[in-house]
């Protein structure tokens, strides 16, 4: 993998991203002159159209990564693949053409774009019929070992099974005599040297899978396999570099405290957060102000009640919050006290299934985030009941309020709406893992992936 701004990126990701980085700027140049030859303009210099030709390639690839052009299912089913593809591109087009009547150029006509949207699924959908075997083969996956047999190893096995992991596993050493979940795991005994063993199977990382804390570290082994150039890693920070999340089950404070995250550089980027924020949440409020006084009079004759929802919410620091919302749900919908939503809930309104589907009850939180209570991308804010039981139930769920709750966030593009303490749990491991390696970077790709989101609202209710 790569590491891009503290967050990891798999090399065949990398690789097709560039690859079709670079077919788009092709597509747009051919198609550029494409539609000059036929009406007879003098072909100019390459460097005279080479911003515009980025930019449109930019725009249509910034299109695919918001839409999931680049996830796991994308990765390993062709059909999905080309369906993310082709909406990428069709929404790509669409910015190009907004961008083109506001800014008018000699370079972006209509024609060109149609051409340029024609071209660009010939050669992205070329692209990975071409490439799709190879990136998944074993040239891209790197060579793994695991010291352990126990349960820690089994979940690694099953992690590398699947078919978008970035690494394989090619063998494991139990280095005690407790009973094996793994039962083709070599015991340490049959190997004279562990060293020489590694450098032989070409491992490029070690994994240290042991059980609980009865077994005591192999030092002289993982000594000797770091001397060979081998990356040794612990399991929790190996999860949470190949799954985005912080595992709960294996971490303890002293591992948050030494692991890398936490930045001190955290002031500069908090800075440039709230930069944006403030000029978002100004532009956002300005833009959708009459969608939202629209949908705030559909509401309000849809049901009785008020058209706005209030509720307090736990921000920053744990400090209390006014949140506001569209109203999506009947007005005594928790006279008996806050509960999780439900899937098809009854106490959504007719107009309430309409808003939330289209997250457009979510837009005058807007209004917290020009305030400063909340920001555009963080962990969801939850109701001061959900939070005190959580907190007794769920370990670290208080460091979640390290940071300011979001709009959006790491855990809602990647874990669909979850509406119960297991739920909270695993929705959990992915904010600390934000909270732990936020940066302006990983903000922009949660900016780009709400898009699919939206577009494909699993679970929202």
């Amino acid at each position: 993998m790569i590491r891009l701004f503290k967050h990891y990126i798999p090399h065949a990701v990398l690789l097709l991203g560039m690859l079709d980085l670079v077919l788009l700027i092709l597509a747009s140049e051919t198609a550029w002159q494409l539609r000059a030859g036929q009406i007879g303009m003098e072909m100019s210099h390459f460097g005279g159209r080479w911003v515009a030709l980025v930019g449109t390639a930019l725009v249509i690839w910034l299109a695919m990564i918001a839409v999931g052009v680049y996830g796991p299912y994308a990765l390993r089913s062709l059909r999905f693949a080309g369906a993310r593809v082709l909406v990428a591109i069709s929404l790509g087009i669409i910015a190009l053409a907004v961008i083109d009547f506001i800014i008018p150029t000699d370079f972006f006509w209509r024609s060109t774009l149609l051409y340029t949207m024609g071209l660009a699924i010939v050669v992205l959908v070329a692209d990975r019929l071409l490439l799709n075997s190879f990136l998944g083969s074993s040239a891209f996956r790197r060579r793994v070992m695991v010291l352990g047999a126990g349960d820690r190893a089994q979940r690694l096995r099953e992690l590398g099974d699947q078919p978008e992991t970035g690494f394989a596993i090619v063998s494991y050493i139990a280095m005690s005599d407790d009973p094996r979940i793994v039962e083709e795991a070599i015991p340490r005994s049959a190997i004279h040297d562990l060293g020489r063993f590694v450098e032989n199977l070409g491992v490029s990382e070690v994994v240290l899978a042991l059980q609980e804390r009865r077994n005591a570290l192999p030092l002289k082994d993982l000594l000797r396999i770091k001397t060979k150039g081998v990356h040794v890693n612990d399991f929790s920070s190996f999860i949470e570099r190949e799954t985005g999340r912080v595992d709960l089950d294996t971490i303890n404070p002293s591992w948050l405290i030494f692991s890398d995250g936490f930045s001190s550089s955290r002031m500069f980027s908090s800075a440039v957060k709230r930069i944006f924020d403030i000029t978002a949440s100004v532009i956002l409020l300005a833009l959708t102000l009459p969608v939202i006084v629209l949908f705030a009079a559909i509401v309000k004759l849809d049901s009785k009640g008020p058209a706005f929802f209030r509720q307090q919410r736990v921000g920053l620091y744990g400090e209390p919050f006014t949140l506001i919302k569209l109203r999506s749900m009947r007005t005594d919908a928790e006279k008996n006290g806050a509960k999780w939503a439900e899937e098809n809930d009854p106490r959504v309104t007719r107009v309430g299934r309409l808003i939330r589907k289209l997250r457009i009850d979510e837009l005058p939180q807007a209004w917290s985030v020009l305030k400063g209570q909340m920001s555009f991308v963080g962990p969801r804010p939850e109701v001061p009941t959900f939070v005190d039981s959580l907190e007794e139930e769920i370990p670290f769920y208080g460091e979640r309020h390290m940071v300011k709750p979001g709009i959006t966030g790491w855990a809602q593009i990647n874990y669909p709406y979850g509406a119960s303490v297991e739920d909270s749990r695993r929705k959990l491991e992915y904010d600390l893992y934000y909270a732990k390696n936020y940066t302006p970077f990983l903000d922009f790709v949660i900016l780009l992936q709400t898009v699919r989101v939206i577009l494909w609202p699993e679970g929202a209710r």
